[in-house]
């Protein structure tokens, strides 16, 4: 009886918190679009090793495409990032997603060691922790973002294409002088 009632009591405390909250105006979590969960798990945990138990996705299958394969799986990536705008997600957060996007794209890229990463670099799942934590509206409140916050995601997209770009020119570059080094 006495275990019933504690649990009652730290009910009852967890109800009060949320009535609090709800009085002072703090963001409440959010549900997000099944259709994001989806995608996350498509792109990180959609295989199972069977002995082992470990989980892969379509990010580490795809990646392993030179060059075009951590390239695609970035701009998947970007979809997730953009969608946190419209759940008017913190700019923090949203960086947080980008730096996420962008060690998976710049680990990724290694050849043979990105491929591995890929499997445990879980960027996705990721992000979408981060904006079921941070989310501030719910699913059917997420028509829109604000625009300065469009502007700062655009900001971080350029950014990561940039970082994309750079990255194969100077693999490019590379290639370039192993090759000349053979003839």
């Amino acid at each position: 009886m006495a275990a019933g009632n504690a649990h009652s009591l730290k009910m009852n405390s967890y109800e009060f918190d949320e009535l609090e909250l709800q009085r002072n105006g703090a963001p409440q979590r959010a549900h997000i679009d099944k259709s994001l969960e989806r995608l996350g798990w498509l792109m990180d945990d959609l295989f199972r090793v069977p002995v082992l138990g470990w989980r892969f996705g379509l990010d580490a299958l795809i990646g392993l495409i030179p060059g075009f394969g951590d390239t695609t799986t970035s701009l998947v990536s970007f979809y997730i990032l953009v969608t946190a705008v419209r759940y008017r997600v913190p700019k923090i957060t949203l960086l947080r997603m980008g730096l996420n996007i962008g060690i998976d794209y710049l680990v990724g890229s290694l050849p043979v060691v990105g491929d591995v990463a890929d499997a445990w670099w879980k960027s996705n799942q990721m992000n979408l922790d981060l904006l079921r934590k941070r989310a501030t509206v719910s699913a059917e409140d997420a028509r829109a973002g604000r625009f300065s916050d469009w502007l700062f995601v655009g900001g971080l997209i350029f950014g990561l294409i940039v970082l994309a770009v750079g990255s194969a020119a100077v693999s490019l570059y590379l290639l370039s002088k192993l090759l000349t080094g053979f003839t």
